[in-house]
């Protein structure tokens, strides 16, 4: 299908404001341009205002599709390509994904005060149970490697101690080899944690307390948000090129049936 010249200069402007295209971004361009003009406006107030640098952007992207309640992949590719374009490095990067990774133990911080709740119901439980030294030593590691603690571990710690250490030892790995700085994990926490597709509002107030701590402004934190707030246009980019390709089918058999 042949574009207009309107067409045109908006896909002219999207590719020079965004620096992607792509079959997903074509179909949308064809189906509905003022959409399309509608969601790079949207989509470019982080470009616009810039209170993170590129790279950092592209780290946001990269663990808003690679989280695992979201696995957007077309999306891990493209900033993937991006991060590394603005000079991430590939230990850079996978400190990104492994940052991201540590998203499952949520069904323990989710799961576990549940169940305790339920023992205190049944009589099973009473109260916390005082540490033992092993415990102790879990917890003052987890403290020193990832710089901090919050009262939601220690229940966890307490009941699962040998599951709490290994995830002591798995969540500690970029913070005991990586080379981003601090700030920049906790913004990573921050982006899986407010996107909609998981939105953990224990974590997301932890890890923006944290990087605030270590001297992330609002404004970047904002911007974080406003990345994560994008992950709505997935739902357009995976299905209108299905669209275009269905109705093409359907004209196609109705052609077929009319011929004589």
């Amino acid at each position: 299908m042949a574009l207009s010249a309107e067409q045109e200069q908006l896909k002219k402007e999207f590719i020079e404001v965004r620096g992607t295209w792509g079959d997903s971004w074509e179909a949308i361009l064809q189906l509905d341009p003022g959409f399309l003009k509608s969601y790079l406006e949207f989509s470019a107030v982080p470009w616009r205002k810039n209170h993170l640098d590129t790279k950092t952007k592209e780290f946001m992207y990269i663990a808003v599709d690679a989280a695992a309640t979201h696995l957007y992949v077309p999306g891990i590719r493209q900033h993937i390509k991006a991060a590394l374009a603005a000079g991430a490095t590939k230990q850079e990067i996978m400190e990104v994904l492994e940052c991201t990774a540590t998203l499952g133990i949520h069904a323990m911080n989710i799961g576990v005060p549940i169940l305790v709740q339920v023992l205190e119901e049944k009589g099973m439980r009473t109260g916390p149970a005082e540490l033992s030294d092993y415990q102790e030593e879990v917890k003052a590691d987890f403290t020193r490697t990832r710089g901090y603690w919050h009262a939601f571990w220690d229940e966890m710690l307490e009941l699962d101690p040998e599951l709490f250490a290994a995830y002591t030892d798995f969540s500690s790995v970029p913070w005991r080899t990586g080379t981003l700085e601090p700030k920049v994990k906790e913004l990573i926490y921050i982006a899986f944690d407010t996107a909609a597709t998981h939105l953990y509002v224990k974590g997301l107030k932890l890890h923006i307390e944290n990087a605030i701590g270590y001297g992330a402004t609002a404004q970047e934190i904002l911007e974080v948000m406003e990345i994560a707030s994008t992950l709505g246009i997935h739902a357009v980019t995976t299905a209108a090129p299905i669209l275009l390709e269905e109705a093409a089918a359907l004209s196609a058999g109705a052609g077929d049936s009319a011929a004589p």
